[in-house]
């Protein structure tokens, strides 16, 4: 039976990818994006299957207005891929109030109010799937991203409590995290302006790599495109779902320490409870 997709940042990487996927698959797709145009070959081999509108989902009246819109044309939604996001590659005191504001109301506020309004549909029709698109960074770090990773270190949060309220409407999460990937991710980037201070750090040392393009990106979006698409039909929703060996390698290496870091201060936590 064919699905009703809801995704967000169509325009390229795996918003694209995924759009076109399941509109090959016989899927309807309300895809949207900022500049309507960058779907228009899609549109011309799909036809009415595939629904496009433009949208900043720092507008969150626009949210609302659009997912009433595709409710109103096809009457439920089974999947909502919220995707639309962007990164700010800079120390955290070299980036603008401005970089800093947009950052948050884009990859986190957007994201939270693109879910808020979906819960009503997925509610009132009986359930749903909901897939964030978040990173390995949003349980890793590293310098220069401290912006970006505050944002998706902040999504993953924010899912993991309303999974749980809403699990009895039978609406489900799942966390997409993906490692480093041939999306064109890297070119779309805002810099900050650097600062001196930092060339000899962490910070500056990563500006040099990204710059010489060092590092290895080893993700394949088609693949990984594969596996989004699969979890929908995995029942429980699996609440995470790791993408690429890199993302594994970093997240275990992660998670790992901060085990050991937690066992570590056992006795510590123990002591503190009231006598």
């Amino acid at each position: 039976m064919s699905k009703t997709w809801f995704i967000t940042g169509t325009s390229s990487g795996l918003g694209r990818e995924l759009t076109e996927k399941r509109l090959a698959c016989g899927d309807r797709v309300a895809a949207t994006l900022r500049k309507t145009g960058a779907l228009d070959d899609l549109r011309a081999r799909y036809g009415d299957r595939l629904w496009v509108a433009q949208l900043d989902v720092t507008d969150t009246r626009a949210i609302h207005r659009v997912f009433d819109q595709v409710v109103a044309r096809w009457g439920r939604i089974e999947v909502v891929v919220s995707n639309a996001g962007y990164a700010v590659f800079g120390a955290g005191e070299e980036a603008s109030d401005d970089q800093i504001r947009h950052q948050i109301d884009t990859n986190l506020i957007g994201s939270i109010q693109i879910i808020r309004a979906a819960l009503p549909h997925l509610r009132r029709q009986g359930g749903g799937r909901i897939l964030q698109i978040s990173s390995e960074g949003g349980q890793t770090a590293y310098p220069n991203f401290s912006l970006y990773h505050a944002t998706k270190w902040g999504i993953e949060g924010f899912v993991e409590a309303v999974a749980q309220e809403v699990a009895p409407f039978n609406i489900e999460f799942t966390l997409v995290e993906p490692g480093p990937a041939k999306t064109g991710f890297g070119g779309a980037l805002i810099v900050p302006t650097p600062m001196a201070e930092y060339d000899a750090t962490p910070a500056g040392d990563m500006r040099r790599a990204l710059a010489a393009e060092a590092f290895p990106i080893l993700g394949d979006p088609a693949k990984m495109v594969r596996e989004i698409m699969a979890c929908v039909e995995i029942s429980p929703a699996p609440r995470r779902l790791t993408l690429g060996s890199q993302a594994y390698e970093h997240l275990h290496a992660a998670l790992t320490q901060r085990l050991a870091a937690l066992e570590a201060q056992k006795a510590i936590a123990l002591s503190t409870d009231s006598d």
